[in-house]
């Protein structure tokens, strides 16, 4: 069993996980975006939750409104990015199956968790 309490005080942290999956909280400042076209988990699928904040996910070329309890699947291999458009922190709560980082924070290989 593992429990942690969460903050959304660093830009990107891996708080915990297994061998089969692992969660992330995310926090983007106002007008910053994350990832790109180029930006895709090859191994793993992505559920990102709103805990506040609103922005833009653009999975795949399609744009896809963020706001306070939202959730999303980024699907393996689907281009995405992340954009703030909001005048306050966007705040997420992500988990990756499997994971998609090592404990130093570099992503993994497709399938090597």
């Amino acid at each position: 069993m593992q429990r942690k309490q969460l903050r959304f005080d660093t830009n990107f942290d891996v708080v915990a996980g297994n061998a089969r999956a692992q969660a992330a909280v995310m926090v983007l400042a106002p007008g910053r975006t994350t990832g790109g076209p180029d930006n895709r988990h090859r191994g793993s699928d992505q559920w990102l939750y709103v805990v506040s904040g609103e922005g833009t996910a653009i999975v795949e070329g399609r744009q896809h409104a963020l706001s306070n309890g939202v959730v999303l699947l980024i699907e393996r291999g689907e281009a995405h990015e992340i954009r703030n458009g909001d005048d306050a922190p966007l705040e997420t709560l992500n988990f990756y199956v499997p994971p998609a980082y090592s404990r130093d924070g570099d992503e993994l290989p497709a399938g090597k968790a």
